[in-house]
């Protein structure tokens, strides 16, 4: 048994050979494969269920195989965007080559910028959300998920110097199945002394992270009794252990490890406290709005109630599927309340929101309140969003033309809203790219910032209500 699971199935893609992969394109018994760890006995049924284990499998090998070339492709990109922001601008740089001053980027200083932080620049709040304004929220915790792609001198000085708030602690966890650090967080509040609000922000997936992409793409999945059956790979990223599962209290190893979940609960818990009237809301980009759902519902299989009712709820961007039907309902009815909120925010045609499938072969399903803006930032509240799985072909044409008004709209967007929406010469450069597939590029979180303060305002002091700004 891979753990305390009466029935699972985890994906080991460094396992398996040639042989084991036709195995589970054609025959339906898997406890037998190398690549599948099942309960014994096991069997698949369903040719396109097995397919999309193949592919998935398939994938992961292929990201796996290219790790380093990855790491170090990623590594010489910032490195080089870097080194021309640090020089101030490429002319400068040159000159000060020249000079013998070339200023070199240090990858922990708090100057250097993630790949994330080179396509939007922004690290300012807008200063017309203030606490108290419906939208603050929703805005404070998009630049939280943002900022959580940054190395932590940078996210530190950004919290305290741009926001003014207070830095508290940031997080470099491990995973038990990918053997790595892997799983990144931060957390700070609005003031030090007698906080009302504390943030958790989970990091999403690095463009050149081999293993956050492998948790992506994994279709593992557990069967929580009970509760419903869950993406394997997010477990696994916020804190799931080899043999023991999701034990109340962390069962420390020779050598020590931190697990998101545990790390993060123990300072919460510890704040909240001692600051009877503080809250705590959180969020994500991508694999972080998946992280940052799945933290509440381990709270509520932990019986943590009296964490839960100091929630004031979590707020996700681009959020990946989680779960089957079941799984939704028992955390929509066990973490939230009337006066509590769950936000999933999705932009335009962006496709992790679309993965991993809603269909018969996977059974994954969205939950909570979906609030869906198309490419001018008008938004409305829908169950689903509209093409749920991407790939319908009706689709194609439309997100295409909607690609090319992205890359025009990138040269006038600061004409209507300011020069804080400027989009540089990088972001406009990967609007180019994003013509081919233009899916991936409404991912980026510029976009997610823009609608929280110019979109169609949905959420209201009393809950979600249409309501379009000027």
């Amino acid at each position: 048994m891979a753990d305390c699971w009466d029935d699972y199935l985890v994906l080991k893609p460094r396992d398996g050979g040639l042989r084991d992969l036709f195995q589970l394109l054609f025959s339906s018994n898997i406890s037998k494969n190398d690549y599948i760890e099942s309960p014994e006995g096991a069997t698949l049924e369903g040719a396109k269920r097995r397919m999309l284990l193949f592919i998935s499998i398939v994938l992961q090998r292929t990201i796996l195989f290219t790790k380093k070339p990855m790491f170090w492709v990623g590594y010489c990109i910032e490195f080089l965007l870097n080194l021309v922001s640090e020089n101030k601008n490429l002319l400068t740089l040159v000159l000060n080559m020249i000079r013998g001053k070339l200023k070199l980027p240090d990858k922990k200083s708090p100057t250097f910028r993630s790949l994330i932080g080179h396509v939007d620049h922004r690290l300012q709040l807008d200063k017309t959300i203030k606490s108290g304004d419906a939208r603050y929220l929703a805005a404070l915790s998009v630049m939280a998920a943002k900022l959580a792609y940054e190395n932590e001198a940078f996210t530190k000085q950004t919290v305290n110097e741009h926001w003014k708030m207070e830095f508290i602690e940031f997080y470099d966890c491990w995973d038990d199945y990918q053997e790595a650090l892997s799983t990144q967080a931060f957390m700070f509040c609005d003031k030090l002394v007698e906080p009302g609000l504390i943030v958790v922000a989970f990091r999403g997936t690095e463009p050149f992270d081999a293993n956050a992409w492998c948790t992506d793409i994994d279709f593992s999945w557990y069967e929580l009794p009970g509760i419903g059956k869950v993406h394997g790979g997010f477990m696994k990223a916020l804190g799931l252990q080899k043999q023991v599962g999701w034990p109340k209290e962390i069962q420390q190893r020779s050598p020590p490890r931190t697990f998101a979940y545990y790390a993060i609960k123990e300072k919460l818990k510890e704040i909240l406290g001692r600051h009877k009237q503080a809250q705590f809301v959180l969020t994500g980009h991508s694999l972080g709005g998946a992280l940052a759902i799945l933290f509440p519902t381990i709270l509520a299989i932990h019986g943590d109630e009296w964490m839960l009712r100091r929630m004031a709820g979590v707020y996700t961007f681009g959020q990946p599927r989680v779960g089957d039907e079941k799984f939704g309902e028992f955390v929509m009815q066990h973490c939230f309340n009337r006066n509590q909120a769950y936000y999933r925010f999705v932009y335009c045609n962006d496709i992790v929101p679309r993965l991993p499938y809603d269909d018969k072969a996977l059974l994954f399903k969205h939950f909570g309140t979906c609030l869906y803006y198309n490419s001018h930032y008008d938004g409305q509240i829908v169950i689903e969003e509209p093409n749920k799985n991407y790939f319908a072909p009706w689709s194609m044409l439309p997100r295409h033309i909607n690609a090319v008004w992205e890359l025009i709209r990138s040269f006038i967007i600061r004409y209507r809203w300011g020069s804080d929406y400027r989009e540089g010469w990088f972001l406009r450069f990967l609007r180019v790219l994003g013509l081919i597939f233009p899916g991936l590029l409404d991912h980026n979180p510029q976009d997610y910032v823009n609608l929280t303060r110019q979109g169609t305002t949905l959420i209201t002091s009393t809950g979600v209500e249409t309501f379009k700004i000027d």
